[in-house]
């Protein structure tokens, strides 16, 4: 409990962090409907918020090694308020693009940075516990943003004045705690082969789960609209998916480490895909059965990442578990980045279903892959232990695979 108590100033910044990044896209999203932004545009938003998330993943271990874990904070956090407050200063998509890449830094950035502070105070026998927490808050905070956003009046100065506040109170509880700050770990190199040299199968999943859940988060909004759901029915939509994927977590864990991870991966596909079609046959019956397929679909995709990774560290050795957790973040960004674009323009050429088909075809892609990949060698006698990552990041990938075993 001590241990818990000692931790509380970065716990409560990961809430406000939440709270202030987490609703942007979905807020975006339904200002740029109200503004007459296009779908395409609008899904560049996101593709641009996950480049400069993946610019924050690389860019954060070598500034933590330069200025220290606080003042690197401090910047991203920064980073963060400034592009979500300037968004009404400038209205236009190129320019909301822009300051999209600075939010997205400072989600990576800032994760990174608390990630690293947590685990460096931890010890195989505290770390359970302490993430276990850490997990529950960030799953709440992120929880509690998709809901934030029905109270929230689209293209309005007071909507993103609020979350660029709440993203800036983030920075008290870490630049006022008296902890002492941690020794800095170095920077893995990246080598996005490396996860295709272990498992192309981990790398394909990885690349999946990007596209997934891209597309739902940042496109979400644009498909709720679409098939009539009002900004606070689509809130709940949002949340409803949060809710599915964090339940689904920890006993998805559990199947992971008792039994073949690729006929986990399987049937996490085959729901995926099976959802996805839920989801469009449910689209004209009302809200609540929108809600209940959302929660399917997150309970189906959103363990897919720490699965794949699980997977691809069981064919690596420990010398290679950092650089291999670095190229399995590069592969989601990729997937990342391109989804948002491809999903808003779908829908914008097709109608609201193509989002969803487009998903599921993915996701259908993945079972083929994953059969075939079961006949070219069988799987691993010796396992890792599976981690829920509620991040991607070169940081966290390094400071998990402290207590892997290999």
């Amino acid at each position: 409990m001590r241990l818990l108590i000692s931790f509380a100033a970065l716990f409560l910044s990961v809430i406000f962090l939440q709270l202030g990044t987490g609703g942007v896209a979905p807020l975006d999203a339904l200002s740029g409907v109200s503004l007459s932004f296009t779908k395409t545009e609008i899904g560049t938003l996101g593709s641009s918020h996950f480049l400069g998330f993946f610019i924050g993943c690389w860019w954060a271990p070598r500034l933590l090694g330069t200025v220290g874990h606080s003042r690197a904070f401090a910047a991203f956090t920064a980073a963060g308020t400034i592009g979500i407050i300037a968004h009404m200063m400038v209205v236009s998509p190129l320019a909301w693009a822009l300051l999209r890449l600075l939010s997205g830094m400072c989600v990576a950035g800032c994760y990174t940075i608390i990630e690293a502070w947590l685990q460096s105070k931890l010890t195989n026998e505290t770390r359970g516990r302490a993430m276990g927490v850490y997990r529950i808050v960030d799953i709440g905070g992120s929880l509690a943003a998709q809901l934030v956003i029905g109270f929230l009046e689209p293209a309005q100065y007071f909507s993103y004045n609020l979350l660029a506040i709440l993203c800036c109170a983030a920075l008290l509880p870490v630049v006022v705690s008296k902890a002492e700050e941690p020794p800095t770990p170095a920077a893995p190199r990246l080598r996005p082969g490396l996860a295709w040299a272990r498992s192309p199968l981990a790398a394909l999943g990885v690349v999946t789960s990007g596209v997934t859940g891209a597309a739902f988060r940042m496109v979400g909004p644009v498909y709720g609209i679409e098939i009539g759901l009002s900004a606070d029915r689509i809130a709940i939509f949002l949340a409803a998916y949060v809710i599915g994927g964090g339940l689904a977590q920890f006993p998805l864990g559990w199947l992971a480490d008792r039994f073949d991870r690729r006929h986990v991966l399987i049937g996490l596909s085959v729901l995926a895909a099976l959802s996805c079609l839920m989801t469009i046959g449910f689209s004209g019956l009302g809200p609540w059965p929108a809600y209940l397929s959302a929660a399917i679909f997150g309970a189906a995709t959103m363990p897919i990442y720490s699965v794949s990774t699980a997977h691809g560290h069981d064919f690596a050795d420990d010398s290679e578990r950092v650089e291999l957790s670095a190229a399995f973040m590069f592969l989601y960004a990729v997937g990342a980045i391109a989804s948002p674009l491809v999903a808003s323009g779908l829908i914008e050429a097709y109608g609201a279903s193509a989002m969803f088909l487009f998903i599921g075809t993915t996701h259908a892609a993945l079972v083929l892959f994953s059969v075939i990949r079961m006949r070219a060698r069988p799987a691993p006698t010796d396992r890792t232990a599976y981690v829920v990552v509620p991040r991607t990041s070169f940081t966290i990938g390094q400071l998990f695979g402290r207590s892997r075993r290999g």
